[in-house]
């Protein structure tokens, strides 16, 4: 019996060590897997600090419970997470002819000879019907009702040069529809131009301003194209308009890159006293951009109003760029780029960077501007340009006439189109916040 009970209590006592050294076993386990995430995520923290995320190309959306049950449906069915981020900026173009375009051309009465493609000649209309599908997440449906409840009581204005402008147009065409005939109107006062939709007591409003600060372009009609002069340390003059606005969404790139300088002035207006010299187009370009964050940072509601800057609007005058004719552009393109990641020669980077770091400057001041970076999947886009269906603001040379591609303009787009898809983003935001 001893001999039985030594032996079993042996049994126990083995059994006990085998226990205990799984239990150390998996402790140091689980010690080894804890210690291997510390690592992983202390060296995540380094690499981002020496490795910054690349701000001027994805700017993540963060929805969270209930709001992006309501804005964005998850193709997979998985339930929403507490905080779910979703880059609504990187995805793909399908074709959608079910439910593209979101208006005719023909129907809305805001349309502009510049950006109507079909009443100059464009008989192939795919352009209209892509869609924009982020990875991972749905783009809300725009609804124009909801958005104009959105905006009631309250002023949205685009600032800055034609392209914002036919983002404006755009807008209007995607909201006439909801409003009666008689219950919307449109002032038109020097650079201001304003949409009312009465019902609402809201306004969509467009402001001529191509350089953001002041410059002898500023008037929206006549304005000269080789001899600019701008005064890239005052913006006053324009921005007495923008002082009690809601929404405020900025463009300013294209007109930076018309030659590599620009005469500059120092001083106002009516200084007699006043300097010109020639400076470097960049140069020039970040100067502005300190002026006009220098504003937003004085001048800005931060209770009232919400701020936008668009992502630079991409060009496509070299067709090699994506394995097309050597010295040929966007004329005669029908389908869009399907490489993803293409970038093309259209898009300055260092002027990308120069807009981030003000954005920085602001947010680090605790002033919060949204970057809608609608580069990347404009830069698929070499099918959607005006090309040679616009109106011609000068008469054609026999040269250009026997060759069209040396007129083609491949920095503004038709519509409906492309700008229709950038309203699209910033309803997203709109409705979100």
């Amino acid at each position: 019996m001893r001999h039985e009970r030594i032996k079993s209590d042996g049994t126990r006592e083995s059994n006990r060590m085998a226990h205990i050294a799984r239990t150390v076993t998996i402790w140091w386990g689980l010690r080894s897997i804890f210690s291997s995430l510390v690592v992983l995520l202390v060296g995540t923290i380094i690499f981002a600090a020496v490795y910054p995320t690349r701000n001027d190309e994805k700017l993540p959306l963060i929805l969270t419970g209930r709001d992006r049950e309501s804005l964005f449906s998850n193709p997979a069915g998985m339930a929403p997470s507490s905080v779910t981020l979703c880059d609504v900026f990187s995805g793909r173009w399908v074709f959608d002819n079910a439910s593209r375009p979101l208006y005719k051309e023909g129907e809305c009465k805001y349309m502009l000879s510049q950006l109507a493609c079909g009443q100059f000649g464009r008989k192939d209309l795919k352009y209209q019907q892509w869609r924009w599908q982020p990875h991972g997440c749905d783009l809300p449906r725009f609804n124009a009702t909801a958005l104009l409840e959105r905006l009631r009581n309250r002023r949205l204005m685009f600032v800055g040069d034609s392209l914002n402008r036919s983002q404006w147009v755009s807008l209007l065409c995607m909201v006439q529809s909801s409003i009666p005939k008689k219950r919307r109107s449109v002032e038109n006062s020097g650079p201001l131009i304003v949409f009312n939709a009465h019902d609402y007591n809201a306004t969509i409003e467009f402001y001529w301003a191509p350089l953001l600060v002041e410059s002898n372009c500023d008037d929206p009609v006549n304005h000269p194209i080789d001899d600019r002069i701008v005064r890239v340390r005052d913006i006053g003059k324009h921005a007495r308009y923008w002082s009690d606005v809601d929404i405020l969404v900025f463009d300013s790139y294209l007109w930076w890159r018309q030659g590599p300088k620009i005469k500059v002035s120092w001083g106002s207006a009516a200084s007699p006293d006043r300097k010109y010299e020639m400076v470097k187009m960049t140069r020039a370009y970040k100067i502005a951009l300190n002026t006009w964050s220098d504003w937003i940072e004085v001048h800005r509601n931060r209770s009232k109003t919400q701020v936008f800057f668009m992502g630079l609007s991409p060009t496509h005058e070299r067709a090699e760029d994506w394995g097309g004719i050597a010295g040929h552009n966007c004329y005669e393109e029908t389908e869009p780029i399907t490489k993803e990641g293409y970038r093309g020669s259209g898009s300055d980077r260092r002027m990308m960077q120069m807009l981030q770091k003000a954005i920085d400057k602001l947010r680090k001041r605790d002033l919060n501007v949204h970057v809608l970076n609608i580069t990347q999947l404009s830069e698929y886009r070499k099918d959607a340009h005006s090309s040679i269906h616009k109106k011609q603001s000068r008469n054609l040379t026999s040269y250009q006439i026997a060759n069209p591609f040396t007129y083609a303009d491949c920095f503004h787009w038709c519509l409906p189109g492309l700008p229709d898809v950038w309203n699209e983003l910033l309803y997203a935001y709109i409705l979100h916040n």
